[in-house]
């Protein structure tokens, strides 16, 4: 039950922060949602791709089974530390980038941010995702889920990508001089 309780209230807890979040700029005037960096489709299916799979992780953990393979619990264990550092990393992140951070490419000016956990990575929030998605195949044992894991992580490369020519061009050198400095992931 605690188990069960402890991963429920990482993903509920960060879709309150991000909506709220939401409606916080909304009332200041800032749009949270930019525009899609590459195609609509694959930017949105990606993000909301990434609930379906959380879901899945938060469902095994009740009992419910997502899959036919039953994990060890040791791998489960170690899933649930995954689980827990991803999300950490998503808050860090999410607390990181303040008034900067949006969905895709942001309508208005943003500043460049290069501390906290920026300093270490360009992208720790992906991270985050990432370790999510991988906790969620380990807890789960889902083949499904690993595919699904598998196409995100592919789309938000290529996001990633889009990204980066996007603060290439709005921040020139300044973001030029921060990349060599930090690595695109680790």
């Amino acid at each position: 039950m605690i188990e069960a309780l402890a991963v429920t209230l990482f993903p509920v807890a960060f879709l309150a922060i991000l909506f709220t979040g939401g409606e916080r700029f909304r009332r200041r005037q800032i749009e949270q949602d930019g525009d899609a960096l590459i195609d609509r489709t694959l930017f949105y299916g990606s993000k909301y791709l990434i609930v379906v799979l959380w879901a899945g992780m938060v469902l095994n953990s009740w009992g419910v089974k997502v899959s036919f393979i039953e994990g060890p619990a040791p791998l489960k264990r170690a899933a649930v530390c995954v689980w827990a550092v991803g999300f950490i990393r998503l808050f860090a992140g999410r607390f990181g980038l303040g008034d900067s951070f949006r969905i895709g490419r942001p309508r208005e000016s943003t500043r460049l941010r290069v501390d906290g956990l920026f300093r270490v990575s360009r992208n720790p929030m992906y991270l985050g995702v990432h370790s999510t998605l991988l906790a969620s195949v380990l807890y789960t044992s889902n083949p499904v889920l690993l595919l699904f894991g598998a196409y995100i992580v592919a789309v938000h490369h290529r996001i990633i990508l889009a990204e980066e020519t996007h603060l290439r061009n709005t921040f020139g050198e300044e973001y030029a001089e921060y990349c060599c400095r930090v690595r695109r992931y680790l």
